[in-house]
Parts: C-alpha cells; structure tokens; sequence
C-alpha cells in the first residue's frame, strides 16, 4: 500500500519556498505535487476535479468552518495568498505535510504546524467561497445572484458571527485534521487575511449518500431525508452548480448560504412527544412522515399540520424547490446561564439563492412551529468557484 502519511519532503521536493514566504513574497510559482494514489480505505478525496470537494462529496464527521476577512485591498497579495493556499491544501488532503514540513531552520517558524503528522488523510476536503464583500473591498464584477440575504422574521444575527469577505470550509472523520488545515491556511493568509469568526461542529446532520442511515440533529429527529444524492448528476446540475448563467470563473461552482441555528435544548427536552413528532410532521424513532410507515415513504402535506417543518419545507410545497444540505451539529459550552449553547450549523448549496434557502426560509419564518425552539443567530453567503485543475488556484478565473 502506498505510504500517504505525513512527512517531511525531500530535499528539492514539493513548493520551492515555504507557503507563507510564498503568500508574502507573491510569486504566482505553484510546483506540482506528488501524485495522490487512491487509498484502498477512502481516506483520500482528491482536491483537483470539475467541482471543488466539499459540496456533493459524502459528508464527513466534522467541521470547521472559517470565515475571513481581508485585511488588503490589493488583487496581487490576494492571488498570492490563494495560491499559497491552494499548494497546501493539495498537500494536505493528500496527507501530506506542507512546503518544508513541520521541521526546518531553527531560527525560522516550520511550514506546518505539525499537528497532524501520522495522521491519515480523514477525507478531507477544503472548499473555498467568496462573499459579496470580497467583491467589493477587491472592486471585482460581482455574479448578479450573490446578495446579502434579506432579513428574516425573528433572526436575531450576530454581526460577530455573520459575513466575512470569503470562507473555507474544512470537512474530516477526524477534528483534528480539520482543525489543522484550517490552522495553516490562517497562518499562511497572516497579513492579508484574518478570521472573522469560525465554528466547529460534529454528527453531520444530513447526507449525500442516501444508502446510508440518515443522521439525527440534537433535537433526536432525522435530518436531510430527502437531501441530493452526491451521484445524481442530473438533480446537481439543475439545482446545485451554477452553469451558463454565472461568469465563467463561477461555472461548475455554487452559493453556499451558512447559519448558526441555535437550540432551545431545555426547553425542546420538556416538550412533549406527540408535540415534538407534530412539529417536525415525522415520527421520532422511525423518522416517518405523517401518512407513511417507513422514512421514505412519499410526503403527503394535507396528512400533516400545516404550520409543520417537513410540510413547509417540502418542495412540492414550494414549487420543486430544492437545495443540497450538509449540516452539522455544535454546542459551544454554556451560555452562562446553565443552558448548553448548542444547535445546527446549516450549510445550504444552491444554484440560485433566489431559488434556493431564501423561499425555503421566508416559508419557515413565517409559519414553522419550530421556530419556538430555535433562532437564526449567524449567516453567511459565498460563491464558491468551479474546481481548480492542476497546476491553477482557487479563483484563477476571478482574479486573471
């Protein structure tokens, strides 16, 4: 089997410079890396392709979830760092230690932090958006599609937990590898970009692979049953990437919609079970929609309450509506009142806002039951690119 742990390269091996001198020095120079075999256990998704990994790739077990701000105005120190930050990821989700290792000169910081050696590749995937401030503090052309989200009845957004310039997102079976990728994309970024606010999260809370059991939210209930399959290339085209219609750079891509949903948890663990299973419109255990036996069974909306969560989120509710969900779950320790700050990072990938999240939220807020248990407290929107082929950078086309 082929040896993809992480190590430090050979000498004359891999990217010329360290990743950060590469970011600060702007040299657009990206060396090839090592070739990524395929691992006979899964553990590796390859960064290059048609699409960024990260949107239809089987859901991982964790998140970190990062969004930046830029701290530049300049086009040539973005570029630099994008491709700073492309040569790493290459690297890292091929299990591999970044420029020089996590060893090096003494006088000088290594190029990875080194927490992640000996630990295999965990699948993960990094996906790269931008937001509408990107566009704007860069004064780049912005795709007509990408708008700050209207306001929605009862969100209570925290400006500390809302927008950023652009976002990674880090997807892994283990937190640790995520956590490190996200650790050195910061570091390499130092000086031109710095986080605005992150979250991690655990327990996916919804799947693209359909033949696997659907995971449960926090709240016990089944979550994303009728969610996109990652292999059904017909329903991603017409709901999830962007074709024709966006700018070229953006085609083969989609808009990521992100919010931090807070549980009510103590007050949800009062409620009764009948009570719970009629907001949701489906049974607790079996997952069940309100008129069926079995989870998959067809949603029949006049067999559930009208102001039920799967009733108005339903596409036949909503003009076939449809978005690619891949949410996680989160608790953030308490709130200092002895309630568990906890709940559903939602992450939402559409072709079309307009769509997508926005008449599937303006239905919720307006009548879901659900809404007594939980709020929308962060949000975010990006346009995430097409996928990067050898040798290029996340937003090449963008920024050329």
């Amino acid at each position: 089997m082929p040896d993809l742990s992480r190590r430090r390269l050979l000498t004359g091996a891999g990217l010329a410079m360290g990743a950060g001198a590469a970011a600060a020095a702007g040299t657009g120079l990206i060396r090839q890396p090592e070739p990524v075999r395929p691992d006979p256990a899964g553990a590796v998704v390859p960064f290059h392709g048609a699409h960024q990994a990260g949107i239809a790739t089987p859901v991982q077990g964790r998140l970190h979830f990062a969004a930046f701000d830029l701290s530049t105005g300049s086009r040539e120190e973005v570029r630099a760092m994008l491709k700073a930050w492309t040569a790493a990821a290459v690297r890292m989700t091929a299990a591999q230690e970044i420029g020089g290792g996590a060893t090096g000169a003494e006088l000088a910081p290594p190029d990875d932090t080194g927490e992640a050696i000996g630990l295999p590749a965990s699948r993960l995937t990094l996906t790269v958006g931008f937001g509408p401030s990107f566009f704007d503090r860069l004064k780049l052309p912005r795709p007509a599609r990408l708008k700050e989200l209207p306001h929605f009845p009862a969100d209570r957004l925290d400006p500390a937990r809302s927008g950023g310039d652009l976002c990674v997102q880090a997807c892994a079976d283990d937190p640790q590898v995520a956590v490190h990728a996200v650790r050195n994309l910061v570091r390499i970024g130092f000086g031109t970009a710095a986080i605005r606010w992150s979250q991690l999260g655990f327990g996916k809370t919804s799947s693209t692979t359909p033949d696997v059991q659907t995971p449960r939210n926090l709240m016990g209930f089944k979550d994303g049953t009728n969610n996109i399959a990652g292999t059904d290339g017909g329903k991603l085209d017409e709901h999830v990437w962007v074709g024709a219609e966006g700018p070229e750079w953006l085609r083969g891509g989609s808009y990521l919609v992100a919010r931090r949903i807070r549980m009510h948890i103590e007050t949800w663990d009062r409620t009764s079970l009948k009570e719970q299973e009629d907001i949701f419109g489906r049974t607790k255990r079996e997952g069940a929609p309100y008129g069926g036996v079995r989870e998959h069974d067809s949603v029949v909306l006049d067999k559930m309450p009208i102001d039920a969560h799967v009733r108005l989120a339903n596409p036949a509710a909503l003009g076939g509506v449809t978005i690619l969900r891949r949410g996680y779950s989160f608790t953030d320790g308490s709130d200092g009142l002895g309630r568990l700050e906890a709940g559903l990072f939602f992450l939402a990938y559409q072709r079309d806002p307009e769509k997508g999240f926005i008449p599937i939220q303006r239905a919720l807020a307006a009548k879901d039951s659900l809404n007594e248990y939980i709020q929308h407290v962060g949000s975010g929107i990006f346009a995430c690119p097409g996928g990067v082929r050898p040798g290029s950078f996340w937003g090449a086309g963008l920024l050329a």
